[in-house]
């Protein structure tokens, strides 16, 4: 489905349009009659005095040709709350044979700022869909002309919501694509690609990653015929030299769990094991192409979790980039690896504000907390309690989950300086985070969001159909938005 809104000036033929209108809770029409006939509205009117007003959308067919939409404005909206008006107003139009509808601003009852910027937005959101790789395709699209004086939103607004819209959807192609096409050398060469939304992007290849001594992200892609990689994204908005904010992502393409081997059963999943990055990536396509004015930097991990005979062993100890050696007990637990390095790099090269990391870390997660909220773990309350408020604020749910000195001593080695899995069991979220926290050397402010539960939905969410989600995207650009710019 496409969705293509332009702005008009005034309308065509009125009685033969699609016609989209803004009513207060109690459906009061008498606003209306700028915009409908008298007959349309006396028929109306008579419907609605036997309808549950309760109701945010009514959809009248007045004939085969034309709709008259009714959206009713609640009180006390958050934006949040008008995102998911428009996602509904889009499940009421999908389908049937009307593709073009003309929705009246000036009809707009609310004085919520940029509500129908708001509305167009969750709307465009809903709209996504995956089928690259369908034979069959429905080339349907649907146009909404908005029309009208007042409640437009501002180009700088449009410019906006564009941008997180393409930075959202970005993150879900790359999250949608199959394993054996997303692949570490192929995702690696698409984000090449973004140099030209004006981001600075970095390669560091196998040969590179030896020399620096990230030898806990290259063990976990040595089983694969696939290189492994870490791909640095800068975005220099700021007129002064600020430290940068740092977004670190875990990009493990496909996750077999090497020689640590998960079940067959759902392993088709884990193309989605690289959501943390595809995250990342999106975050920093939105902030270039809606010129943020700050400093930020994306940082990735791209590796393929593989099994052959040169595969990564349980049992095996490497020397990470931080100097710290790991015991590698789980070969499953490889996320932790990669994060470990990249971190670990992200802190001491570019010394930033603080560092947020995203990863489909844990299965224990989903355990903890289903698909309503993912973890949230951090050794600073201000950035927790800020990357909290942002989160209410998009309905990108966070729960705070603990970090302790008990939890830490579980990760110790009797063979290295550090295991990556915990053998007592339970807390398996908790110590995976205790792990990654070894590795911020500096004490830089730190949060680490366990993303497994929301990163793929099986039914589809208010803001997305099933599938990937592109969580993470709209959650650090509110935070960015809201407390650094």
């Amino acid at each position: 489905m496409t969705i293509k809104i332009s702005y008009l000036k005034t309308t065509s033929n009125k009685s033969s349009s699609n016609v989209v209108l803004f009513v207060d809770e109690k459906f009061d029409t008498k606003s209306l009659k700028n915009y409908v006939s008298n007959n349309e509205l006396s028929y109306i009117s008579d419907l609605l005095k036997t309808s549950d007003l309760k109701k945010n959308i009514f959809v009248y067919e007045l004939n085969s040709k034309k709709k008259i939409v009714l959206i009713s404005i609640k009180k006390n909206l958050k934006n949040s709350d008008i995102e998911n008006l428009g996602a509904e107003f889009y499940g009421r139009i999908n389908y049937g044979k009307n593709t073009e509808y003309f929705v009246y601003s000036d009809s707009v009852t609310s004085n919520k700022n940029i509500f129908l910027g708001y509305f167009l937005h969750g709307l465009t959101l809903k709209s996504y869909e995956f089928n690259k790789y369908k034979t069959k395709k429905e080339n349907r699209a649907i146009s909404l002309n908005v029309i009208g004086k007042k409640n437009k939103p501002s180009t700088q607004n449009q410019i906006k919501f564009k941008a997180l819209e393409e930075g959202t959807f970005y993150a879900r192609d790359l999250v949608s694509e199959p394993g054996n096409i997303l692949h570490p050398d192929e995702y690696a060469k698409r984000l090449n690609s973004l140099r030209k939304d004006g981001l600075k992007v970095n390669i560091y290849d196998k040969k590179k990653l030896k020399k620096l001594g990230m030898n806990a992200l290259l063990g976990v892609g040595m089983g694969s015929v696939r290189g492994s990689y870490l791909v640095t994204m800068e975005w220099n908005g700021a007129k002064n030299n600020s430290q940068p904010l740092a977004f670190v992502g875990k990009g493990v393409t496909f996750d077999t769990g090497g020689y640590s081997l998960k079940p067959a059963r759902f392993m088709e999943d884990m193309t989605y094991d690289m959501a943390g990055s595809a995250a990342v990536v999106g975050l920093m396509k939105s902030l270039a192409l809606r010129k943020a004015k700050i400093n930020a930097v994306g940082v990735v991990g791209l590796v393929e979790n593989m099994v052959s005979g040169v595969a990564q062993r349980p049992g095996d100890i490497v020397k990470s980039y931080s100097g710290k050696t790991i015991e590698v007990l789980n070969t499953d637990a490889e996320g932790r690896l990669v994060l470990a390095d990249a971190l670990t790099f992200t802190e001491k090269k570019y010394k930033p504000k603080f560092i947020v990391d995203l990863a489909t870390l844990t299965g224990a997660i989903i355990v903890s907390l289903g698909s309503e909220y993912a973890g949230l773990f951090s050794n600073n309350d201000e950035l927790s309690k800020r990357i909290l408020i942002a989160g209410e604020k998009v309905e990108e749910k966070l729960w705070r989950m603990p970090l302790h000195k008990n939890y830490d001593k579980l990760m110790d080695s009797k063979n290295a300086d550090v295991q990556n899995i915990n053998y007592v069991g339970g807390a398996g979220s908790t110590t995976a985070a205790q792990f990654l926290q070894r590795f911020i050397i500096n004490k830089t402010p730190w949060a680490h969001l366990d993303i497994a539960g929301m990163a793929f939905s099986k039914y589809g969410g208010a803001l997305n159909s099933r599938g990937a989600t592109g969580f993470g995207v709209r959650l650090l650009n509110q935070l960015v938005e809201e407390n650094y710019e």
